[in-house]
């Protein structure tokens, strides 16, 4: 691969289902295991076989979005990258299309809440015009799934199916040997009005570039981990500390401290008289007093005293003392029971 890559992600959604802490900031800079779930995403970047010759095209929202740019200057400086404001949630092939002046040659395109375990080398040598990440799952009727023809080629993608049969789900990350041809799928795709409920989905593009002959295919993977919603978020912190994000070996020798791994304890955060873990997650500058905390995240700068908390996320610089078993706080807030 010689051509520059393109890397679309698109994070411009309201981000909903992980309020009250998208109220605050945009659903990527939200904390997992320690750091930001745009880290994460990230650091799956770090397979491409030419990592340095690529650019980065972040498809943001009006509000909240302009968090992005900032942060991206801060912690990945020497990052091409290049920001696209979506103004009206139009969907996922909206994105593409307002995005069309930078998207030619090889493309990725991942959405900002979906964590593979994956690797990118292949693409030094891929020939097909489009591969598609899929993970075979127990009941397919809530994904989209990638309909194979004889060959094991993608026949077509099929949004939500009524039948259990197939079950390889499309998990959100997609490579087109030409962006230029994804373009002109999409472009069809608004002309033909090819819609729900008001939004173009990117399947109803990529269909139409298999009606037209293009060969793609499935890379599978085993792990698939989701940010877009707070139990999901509580799923893949506690995987991520399972698997890697673990540091309760440094976390045990603070005094005073009771830890039940696996945690990941920031090494700023200040952490006395406690029972941690399992299953939790201090981020930078938090301080936890008196507590007992299991299966919770708390993000950067948030203070917690005298508390049980067990399936809970504290939001940024948030406040919490009494005795809850179960909260989710935005940035910002207190609660005193």
């Amino acid at each position: 691969m010689t051509e520059t890559l393109k890397i679309v992600i698109p994070m411009a959604g309201w981000g909903t289902r992980m309020r009250p802490h998208t109220w605050s900031k945009p659903k990527p800079l939200i904390g997992v295991a320690g750091k930001p779930s745009f880290d994460h995403l990230m650091d799956m970047f770090k397979t491409l076989p030419e990592p340095d010759n690529t650019e980065y095209v972040f498809i943001i929202g009006p509000f909240l979005g302009e968090q992005i740019p900032v942060y991206v200057k801060k912690h990945y400086p020497h990052v091409n990258a290049h920001y696209v404001v979506q103004e009206e949630m139009k969907g996922q092939s909206h994105t593409i299309w307002l995005a069309r002046h930078l998207l030619s040659g090889p493309t990725i395109v991942v959405f900002s809440d979906t964590l593979l375990e994956t690797s990118f080398s292949f693409l030094a040598d891929e020939q097909s015009d489009g591969v598609a990440w899929v993970k075979q799952v127990p009941d397919p009727r809530r994904f989209g799934v990638a309909e194979l023809n004889t060959e094991g080629g993608i026949k077509r993608l099929i949004e939500k199916p009524q039948s259990m049969e197939n079950n390889l789900a499309v998990v959100g990350c997609y490579y087109f040997k030409q962006g230029e041809n994804l373009v002109a799928a999409v472009d069809e795709q608004i002309k033909r009005g090819i819609q729900l409920k008001g939004e173009y989905f990117l399947a109803d593009a990529i269909n139409i570039m298999l009606e037209k002959g293009a060969k793609m295919r499935i890379n599978s993977v085993d792990i698939w981990l989701d940010t877009g919603t707070i139990e999901a978020t509580l799923d893949t912190n506690k995987y991520m500390l399972e698997h890697g994000r673990d540091n309760s070996k440094e976390a045990d020798k603070r005094k005073g401290v009771t830890i039940v791994p696996p945690v990941f304890i920031h090494p700023s955060a200040k952490v006395d008289g406690s029972v941690i873990g399992p299953h939790v997650s201090i981020s930078a500058e938090c301080e936890v007093s008196g507590c007992v905390i299991r299966n919770s995240i708390l993000d950067d700068g948030a203070a917690v005293t005298d508390s049980v908390l067990d399936g809970s996320f504290i939001g940024r610089h948030a406040r919490v003392e009494g005795q809850p078993k179960t909260i989710n706080i935005g940035d910002n807030s207190s609660i005193q029971l």
